[in-house]
């Protein structure tokens, strides 16, 4: 987690975009295992099969404890356009439909994070509106809705 969360080009559009320390990763995994034990789901890590590497971090959570659910992501740097992301996204939206039933989701993006937006465009999440933070930055929000409301 540490080599996702301590590499300052990884973090470029992440929160304030400064590294994690090590004691700040760890206090991350305790965070999530009290989201699972709260609400059954959280980050999780992702494993590459082929050498059983984790290369990324991926999650529904709740940040700040906001009432929206909200798709994270983050990979390590030599992970990057293998389509980890995209593979991530899409197996979380699914998730959420047919395990969880929730109907709708955000993901909050850099304005600049082009990638990103690539991968939220693939997995049916739109654009659909710009938040000023406190410093007067922008962050994008990317909604998912439920194909089938009935479904």
């Amino acid at each position: 987690m540490a080599a996702i969360y301590g590499d300052s080009e990884a973090m470029k559009y992440v929160g304030d975009s400064r590294p994690l320390t090590p004691e700040i990763c760890a206090h991350w995994v305790d965070v999530t295992n009290r989201n699972f034990e709260r609400r059954g789901y959280g980050m999780i890590a992702l494993i590459r099969k082929t050498d059983g590497a984790m290369v990324a971090c991926a999650g529904i959570v709740h940040p700040d404890q906001q009432e929206e659910p909200e798709v994270k992501y983050a990979l390590r740097r030599d992970a990057w356009g293998a389509g980890y992301a995209t593979e991530a996204v899409c197996g979380l939206v699914r998730y959420a439909e047919e395990h969880l039933a929730l109907r709708w989701m955000q993901s909050t993006v850099h304005p600049d994070h082009a990638a990103s937006q690539r991968v939220l465009s693939k997995a049916s999440f739109h654009h659909t509106r710009d938040r000023e933070n406190e410093d007067g930055s922008f962050t994008q929000i990317w909604e998912w809705s439920a194909s089938n409301p009935e479904s």
